[in-house]
């Protein structure tokens, strides 16, 4: 049995969404990137709703969204120049900056931490709902915790059932995989968490080169076992290599076809990788994208899939 799933179309549906997020539920919303577990950040027992239902462990820190840049200076004290200039190039977009908390954020949201991440969803029926809500709105991804992120509603409910109190369904994530997370609290920021947003964008933006992360700050989604399936997710770098890997794999193995682009790739990744569940594989073979714009988001999502087995 699953949650009722109402269409981001139905006029009725932000009330509806709004309403349970502010009774202290927990409500799956669509994003560009992929689908979210939100809850109300005013509401103590909606946060906790999402630790548990997820598996998360509490020390690790859930995105806040808001609807507009303003949600900087609404739930971070004295943002740098950094996170302002970011904030009105990119958002709405794939984006979450990392800055100083204020009192406004509770630390069950940040995992016990002095920072929050943020960012503003370009779904408009996201933004609608905070704006209707009256609050930001925490939400990680709406899947069980290290397990493959949901692009469409039919893989929340199935991931969730009836766990959640509502599922809005505003059609597949066009792109794909998470956000880009940059840390703005450092000079030069740093980025934890390559996503959709290339990182070499945001460096053009900002005019500086920005650093990789030197691991002393946890974010969403950089365990070294993420967004696995249950099949054994193997990489080569070429097709040739795949195709050598193939021969040493049991005959229920197979071949992940190439996307024609990195937007593609990105785009169905996550269908994908649960494809290969539906079909029954034990082991499945990715050709890596090349490492440099949206393909480093790529790569590291499946290098994360293939630890689980690869310790």
């Amino acid at each position: 049995m699953s949650a009722p799933i109402v269409s981001h179309l139905d006029p009725d549906s932000v009330r509806r969404a709004a309403e349970i997020l502010g009774n202290g539920g927990i409500v799956a919303l669509p994003t560009e990137t992929v689908y979210g577990l939100g809850a109300s950040i005013d509401s103590a027992s909606g946060v906790n709703r999402i630790f548990t239902v997820k598996g998360r462990p509490t020390d690790h820190p859930l995105i806040v969204h808001g609807s507009s840049a303003s949600i900087l200076d609404e739930v971070s004290d004295h943002p740098s120049e950094f996170a302002r200039r970011l904030a009105v190039e990119v958002w709405p977009g794939p984006l979450s900056l990392l800055v100083p908390r204020s009192q406004r954020v509770s630390t069950s949201v940040t995992g016990g931490r002095d920072t929050v991440v943020v960012r503003v969803p370009a779904h408009d029926f996201f933004r609608t709902v905070v704006d209707h809500l009256g609050s930001p709105i925490a939400a990680p991804s709406a899947n069980r915790f290290g397990r493959v992120s949901p692009t469409t509603a039919d893989h929340v409910a199935a991931d969730l059932g009836n766990d959640v109190d509502l599922i809005v369904d505003g059609g597949p994530s066009v792109i794909g995989v998470e956000s880009t997370i940059v840390n703005t609290t450092t000079s030069p920021p740093q980025v934890l968490r390559h996503g959709g947003i290339p990182i070499e964008d945001v460096e053009a933006l900002l005019g500086i080169s920005v650093a990789e992360s030197d691991g002393t700050v946890r974010a969403p989604g950089t365990l070294a076992s993420h967004y696995a399936p249950r099949c054994q997710v193997v990489l080569a770098e070429t097709a040739e290599e795949a195709k050598s890997r193939l021969e040493r794999l049991p005959s229920s193995a197979g071949i992940v076809e190439t996307p024609p682009s990195t937007g593609v790739y990105a785009a169905t990744l996550y269908t994908t990788l649960r494809t290969c569940d539906e079909r029954g594989w034990t082991h499945a073979v990715f050709v890596l994208p090349h490492d440099r714009g949206l393909g480093r988001a790529i790569r590291d999502r499946l290098k994360r899939a293939a630890a689980t087995f690869e310790g």
